[in-house]
Parts: structure tokens; sequence; C-alpha cells
């Protein structure tokens, strides 16, 4: 990938937003277990133990919302994705070599629910980045090598 902050594609910024969304809602629901917990009793080691999962818990949770904050930032500043040639967060219709198209979006990670998610370093996405309407790509398959022609290219 390039240097510097990269554009984030609509799909995956949705995806991003909605990862942000639930890890705040988790957050509230592991911060208010812990809420209370500060009395001068002394708990069994139970206890003791399930506290400490649960600080640890929250301690990863802020982790992963300062990342997804930090990226949807970089992905505003970047601005759009190119549409003379194919980067990250541009939207790829691609023709492959058995007829069918598809139109992807290139990101950077997958999102398992979204099959028009393609990352930029898996086969696919990798071969098209940097290439312009018309150019045909090839990229490993667990088959043998396959290739791709790209019909048409827009941002996000």
């Amino acid at each position: 990938m390039t240097e510097g902050p990269q554009p984030i594609g609509a799909e995956a910024r949705r995806a991003l937003e909605k990862e942000l969304a639930d890890l705040e809602a988790e957050r509230r629901t592991v911060a208010e277990t812990l809420r209370g917990s500060d009395s001068d009793e002394v708990g069994d080691l139970a206890d003791q133990a399930d506290e400490l999962q649960r600080a640890d818990q929250l301690h990863r949770l802020d982790a992963r919302i300062e990342e997804v904050t930090l990226r949807l930032r970089q992905g505003t500043a970047a601005g759009s994705a190119p549409t003379d040639v194919v980067g990250v967060g541009s939207t790829v219709a691609v023709r492959f070599s058995d007829g069918s198209e598809q139109t992807v979006e290139i990101g950077e990670v997958a999102v398992a629910m979204d099959e028009s998610l393609v990352t930029a370093d898996s086969p696919l996405g990798g071969a098209l980045l940097g290439h312009r309407v018309g150019d045909t790509v090839t990229y490993p398959t667990p088959g043998g090598q396959d290739t791709a022609t790209i019909v048409s290219l827009g941002g996000s």
C-alpha cells in the first residue's frame, strides 16, 4: 500500500461506523458491570478474577475503538477514492474469465458480511490496484491463475 492515509469507500466506511457503534455499546455494558465494584469488601478469588477479566476486556475495547476512530479520521483526511485508477476505496466493476461480472469495493479490511468488499492485499484486490478501465489483470486462485477485466471504475 502507499504511504499516508488511504481513502475509505462507502461500504467500508459504513462497516467501520457500525463496528464503532457496536464497540461503544459493548464498552458501556462492560463498564457498567465494573461500577460499584470499588467497595472495601474483599470478594473471593473468582470475583477478583472476573473483575480483572472485565477490566482487560475494557482495555481491548478501548484500543479497538481508538483504532477504528483513527482510521475513520484518516479516511476523511484522504478524501475520495481515485476515479481514474484503482486504489483503496475504489468501486470497480470487473468481468471475470467466465463472463460473470461483479462490482467490488477495494478496502483495507474484509467484512465477513459484505461479499462486495475485497481487501487491497487479497489476490484480486492487489492485482486491480493501479490499473484502469479496460485493463485485464491476472491473479492467483486456488484453481490456478485467472483473469478479470476492469469494466468501470468509480468512487464510492
